[in-house]
């Protein structure tokens, strides 16, 4: 596909720093940035790529009546200095996009990047749509569809783990795995098909016990990447941490003290907290999603019900529980909503400020004979979210947790809900193609079943997309304009 267009769009915030850049890229992006910027010496049509120019951008401004005319009603229009830009010169296909791009770093004023590129559209660019560069650096070869989907993903990361992972998979590590299950399956659907051709001669060219093995195989591949989803989305979006407990255990100052800020309403009035208050918060290069929820009673009032409801749910879709129980009897309830195999469970025993050493001690051994006696994993930690006190311990004993997560960066994570779902599709046409072997099946079918799979992973890489305006459109609007 080839576009006929130059397209044009800030590819910084105006007004956020010292500088703003303008990015043009097109067949035409030399020939307009040459109308509207004068270089101090030759122009920007005939400089080598990746050389940076010294120009001059004048704009002119609105018909105004000169008062020096003996006609007084003549209208003289008066060029002005808008700025003094460096202009930075790629040439295809060694660009982002692949295409010829210049791009123009001016004083970060919204003023002088809305009159650069008004003065670039009336010289023959188009305003660019969300995601268009990376789209045409997608559609010129320049990375497939996996690929281009992380630039949003590195763009948007805000730790040093979620920056790693988008990264890895911008340098095609992901990319790479699924083109070699894709050439795989290619390989044993092509061996299949061609028995086709020799249908009446009764041979075979798949060796039916080495493709079974090798579609085994693949399912574990296939199976592990989609595995990953769960700690790709942690790393993207942050851990789910659910903070639960009977009505004025501390749940809302909790947060506030783990968010350095008010992000809650605390009160003594019991039932303040009605529904759930999440905050993402950096621990260590991971974000952690900490969810305050409505505190857990008995109550008649509709709106708190719905609350504590929406609690327990929240607690089971939590990777982590902070319980902060203020009795057995409430710990036991709490316990009774987490499942051990896929929960880490911290039980807080809070408010140590208004405790005596006595009374902490007390709570702390009945805490630890009751998850010992029912072979519950859990840490115990004595703090005071009012205080501080014991936050920071709590915070450590979180991100250690994560532990395995850190030292695994460097591994393939799924972080995208589409890839994850394609993965699952590849999976089940490969069970499927398994069952036919195992049933003695023609040949067609399993190839079928293996072509499905393909097609599959083809969706993840961007290849012989079906309706591909339609996918394409959907996945690049999602792109910030200039990128």
């Amino acid at each position: 596909m080839i576009n006929d267009n130059t397209i044009v769009a800030p590819a910084t915030t105006p007004g956020t720093g010292a500088i703003s850049i303008v990015r043009l890229s097109g067949p035409q992006a030399f020939e307009i940035a040459d109308r509207v910027i004068s270089l101090k010496s030759g122009t920007i049509s005939a400089a080598k790529a990746y050389t940076i120019h010294y120009g001059s951008v004048f704009s002119k401004g609105s018909s105004v009546i000169s008062s020096d005319s003996p006609v007084i009603s003549s209208e003289v229009e008066k060029s002005h200095l808008l700025d003094e830009v460096l202009v930075s010169v790629f040439r295809a296909p060694h660009s982002y996009t692949g295409e010829d791009s210049v791009e123009i770093s001016t004083h970060a004023s919204s003023y002088i990047v809305t009159e650069l590129i008004r003065l670039l559209i009336s010289a023959g660019a188009r305003m660019a749509e969300p995601g268009e560069f990376t789209r045409r650096a997608f559609i010129n070869g320049k990375m497939d569809l996996a690929q281009a989907e992380a630039v949003a993903d590195v763009i948007s990361s805000t730790t040093s783990a979620s920056h790693r992972v988008a990264m890895n998979q911008l340098k095609g590590h992901f990319s790479n795995e699924l083109s070699g299950l894709r050439e795989q399956l290619l390989e044993m659907a092509s061996l299949l098909e061609l028995e086709l051709d020799f249908s009446e001669e009764d041979v075979e060219f798949a060796d039916r016990s080495r493709l079974l093995a090798l579609i085994e195989e693949t399912i574990g591949h296939t199976d592990r990447l989609a595995g990953s989803f769960k700690a790709g989305n942690m790393i993207k979006n942050g851990v789910p941490v659910a903070i639960i407990g009977p009505t004025n255990a501390g749940k809302s100052t909790l947060l506030n003290a783990l968010a350095g800020e008010d992000r809650a309403i605390v009160s003594d009035i019991a039932g303040t907290t009605r529904d759930t208050i999440e905050e993402v918060i950096n621990i260590d290069g991971i974000l952690f999603r900490f969810i305050d929820t409505a505190g857990l009673r008995d109550s008649e009032d509709i709106v708190e019900k719905m609350g504590i409801e929406r609690s327990y749910r929240k607690l089971s879709e939590a990777s982590i529980v902070l319980a902060l129980p203020d009795s057995l009897a409430s710990l036991e309830e709490i316990c009774g909503h987490v499942d051990f195999s896929s929960q880490k469970l911290f039980v807080l025993v809070n408010k140590a400020d208004l405790l005596s050493q006595d009374d902490i001690n007390k709570n702390v051994t009945v805490y630890n004979n009751f998850v010992s006696s029912n072979n519950y994993q859990s840490v115990i930690i004595k703090l005071s979210a009012k205080t501080g006190t014991g936050v920071q311990e709590l915070k450590s004993a979180l991100s250690n947790t994560q532990k395995d997560l850190l030292s695994n960066l460097d591994s393939v994570f799924i972080t995208n809900e589409r890839h994850y779902n394609s993965l699952l599709q590849a999976s089940d046409s490969l069970r499927a193609a398994r069952t036919s072997l195992q049933s003695g099946v023609p040949s067609e079918l399993v190839a079928e079943d293996l072509r499905s799979a393909i097609s599959s992973i083809n969706a993840i890489l961007g290849r012989n997309l079906l309706d591909p305006d339609t996918i394409l459109h959907s996945i690049f609007s999602r792109h910030c304009i200039g990128k």
